[in-house]
């Protein structure tokens, strides 16, 4: 970007999307639905358990791929945790918990919705990718479908999301109960892979992406 190439992933969108604790306070500003949120510091420690009930998530700011996430049971876990993550970071975030049977991800480029999945629990664990102490991982199943197949609510809450981080390509999880559409997070540079994002629109979806290039450089072109 620096060198005023076109970039998909550009600087302000990782700056926002990367740091949890201001893409919560973007979502609240651009009152996108998220889960209840809460940041937290070391003065206020003692609200999350009458604000949010037990269990809660707690959030390191630059969690990512389910790392340094924690689903916390009880207060004394709780004091841990928040003690342990506090020593790393003067914010941390922590989010009322609801299960569900999986997250959908919706991919969107430049403002509309791209490419949807449903990432599905690891079995008997509450997140779509599970670590052992040795740092082997699980993960749960995956279904892609047309976006058309998508609920309303569901790409429109994605659609916002994204456009409140930027105009490239973002991967938007969200989590849906019944009508209730919230947002768990918004990923700049979201994985693609062969067989999983692409199974639906296949080569379509790097077309898609390809465009985008191309609309960016003939805007440019245009501008002088």
């Amino acid at each position: 970007a620096r060198e005023g190439l076109v970039v998909l992933d550009d600087p302000l969108s990782i700056l926002r999307a990367a740091n949890k604790v201001f893409l919560a306070q973007l979502m609240s500003r651009q009152r996108v639905p998220q889960p209840e949120t809460l940041i937290v510091h070391r003065g206020n420690v003692a609200h999350i358990a009458r604000t949010l009930g037990f269990p809660c998530v707690l959030k390191q700011p630059d969690s990512q791929f389910s790392k340094g996430v924690i689903k916390v049971e009880t207060e004394t876990e709780l004091k841990r945790i928040t003690r342990q993550m506090l020593e790393r970071s003067d914010l941390i975030i922590a989010q009322r918990f609801t299960p569900t049977e999986y997250d959908w991800r919706i991919g969107v480029l430049d403002g509309q919705p791209l490419y949807a999945c449903r990432y599905f629990m690891v079995k008997d664990h509450w997140q779509v990718v599970q670590r052992d102490a040795a740092g082997d991982k699980a993960e749960g199943a995956h279904e892609t479908l047309p976006i058309e197949a998508v609920p309303g609510a569901v790409l429109n809450v994605a659609v916002q999301a994204a456009k409140a981080v930027g105009r490239g390509l973002y991967g938007v999880d969200l989590k849906q109960f019944g009508r209730l559409v919230q947002v768990i997070e918004v990923n700049d540079n979201p994985n693609i892979d062969h067989g999983v994002e692409d199974l639906v629109l296949k080569d379509s979806l790097y077309t898609a992406v390809m465009a985008y290039f191309i609309k960016r450089l003939e805007a440019r072109t245009r501008s002088g």
